[in-house]
């Protein structure tokens, strides 16, 4: 990203950047939401045991520091960049700061997402922009930024972390549901606009049920706790497919077999569907 295409923004005092001790000139540069825990975290984990220098952003530093320190273990190096990616500055600034320091980017990994549950009724309005805000401006912000640097360097991945409920419907997520829909629709829009630059490639990948702390973290205004639902994968399998991306790219790639049932049985049979996903998603998602 050059000062032309977008002004530099220096990280605020809560988003100082934790840079390594030692320069990373060649290894590839990955950027990394999300990665204090979850998927984030593995995949960050998987991109440096292949040598990447990984950029690691969240909104707890504490985390990431300690995700940063297993990825120097791993074998690669690390950046530790506190921000939130529902604030378009400080998505911003860290983009710039990553040019700044070591000169490019190579990819770009969104894994950075929140769930609530409820009724859409019963769902606050702060709740529901929140969700909306984090999935779907978060994705925006990111790939906004990143793609002015892809752009400029013409060549780099950016792969965008969708779910299965961006291509079915479920009960009393409807905050996720929308957010997650509206993601794959900007893969989809981002694959077009982009197509005149081979080199800049986008990716975008479609988990179902995965076991992480997120539906821990779910702001929640139906008054349950919820688990990852049968079948669930682990946040390894799914950071296996990201980081396949980085090397062939695809859009809507699926990490489970039982996905494709859900989205035919969605596509096909509506009205069955819509009959017993809500006693269905109920019975399995509860504990």
């Amino acid at each position: 990203m050059t000062q032309q295409d977008h002004p530099q923004h220096p990280p605020r005092d809560d988003q100082e950047v934790d840079v390594p001790e030692r320069p990373v000139p060649t290894a590839p540069v990955t950027l990394v939401t999300g990665a204090s825990s979850g998927i984030g975290r593995a995949t960050a984990l998987a991109l440096a045991a292949r040598g990447h220098h990984v950029v690691l952003v969240a909104r707890r530093r504490e985390q990431l520091r300690e995700v940063a320190d297993a990825c120097r273990s791993a074998g690669g190096t690390a950046d530790v960049a506190p921000c939130d990616v529902a604030d378009d500055g400080a998505v911003a600034a860290v983009v710039d700061d990553v040019v700044h320091r070591h000169g490019r980017l190579d990819a770009v990994a969104h894994c950075a997402g929140l769930v609530t549950y409820g009724r859409f009724e019963e769902t606050s309005p702060d709740d529901f922009a929140t969700v909306v805000d984090v999935n779907l401006g978060g994705s925006a912000h990111v790939s906004r930024h990143a793609l002015r640097v892809l752009r400029r360097q013409r060549h780099g991945t950016l792969v965008l972390v969708g779910s299965l409920l961006g291509h079915v419907a479920v009960p009393e997520m409807t905050a996720y549901v929308v957010s997650k829909w509206g993601v794959r629709a900007l893969a989809r829009q981002l694959k077009i606009e982009n197509a005149d630059l081979p080199g800049v490639r986008i990716a975008y990948v479609s988990p179902g049920s995965v076991e992480t702390p997120i539906y821990e973290r779910a702001l929640d205004d139906g008054g349950r706790r919820s688990v990852a639902p049968p079948p669930a994968v682990s946040a390894e399998v799914v950071a296996a497919k990201i980081v396949r991306h980085l090397d062939a790219p695809r859009l809507g790639s699926q990490t489970a077999l039982t996905n494709y049932a859900l989205i035919g049985a969605f596509t096909a049979v509506p009205a069955l569907y819509d009959r017993l996903v809500g006693p269905g998603f109920r019975l399995l998602s509860r504990r």
